[in-house]
């Protein structure tokens, strides 16, 4: 018992303080989303234009989340978790909208985005659902997620003569 309530204050305490945590969905790769601590569950909001992917998350499906640290960015716990998907219009997903609402930033509709995401979007509540799983021995590194948004670019032709130029100003002066 002692034990649990351990497990389940260190979560909150983690999840509270972090705005982002890394989440599995069942099949799916880890995804860093955003999200808040609201009534005992990280919540999220997303799968609609312009917010982010809840791909393999699904209506009380198993899901694998890690909270990291907010300064040092270090994992700092991970829990099995139950996905719960709110229904729109209800009191929890108001209250839960009210929430994530306060915590979106740079959101292109403002006052709005509550209908949007009523529209649009999924609003999911992942209670934890187990022990806290222990710290890994290795790293756990995965590759990036495949995109298509890229920034490898090129260099522009003439970079190498503007450089060459700025190092024998350097070097007279």
């Amino acid at each position: 018992m002692t034990s649990e309530l351990l497990d389940r204050a260190l979560i909150e305490e983690a999840a509270k303080k972090s705005g982002l945590i890394w989440v599995r969905g069942a099949g799916g790769p880890a995804r860093a989303l955003w999200h808040v601590w609201h009534e005992g569950a990280v919540c999220l909001v997303g799968d609609g234009p312009g917010e982010q992917p809840l791909e393999g998350l699904v209506d009380g499906g198993p899901a694998e989340v890690t909270v990291r640290s907010k300064d040092k960015g270090g994992r700092l716990v991970t829990f099995p978790a139950t996905v719960t998907e709110l229904a729109p219009g209800s009191a929890e997903w108001e209250a839960t909208v009210a929430e994530l609402k306060g915590k979106r930033l740079n959101a292109p509709d403002g006052e709005e985005m509550p209908a949007r995401w009523s529209r649009e979007c999924r609003v999911l509540r992942l209670a934890p659902a187990g022990s806290v799983a222990p710290l890994p021995a290795g790293s756990l590194a995965e590759a990036p997620v495949p995109t298509p948004a890229t920034t490898r670019m090129p260099i522009p032709a003439a970079l190498p003569r503007l450089l060459a130029k700025r190092r024998k100003k350097e070097r007279r002066g």
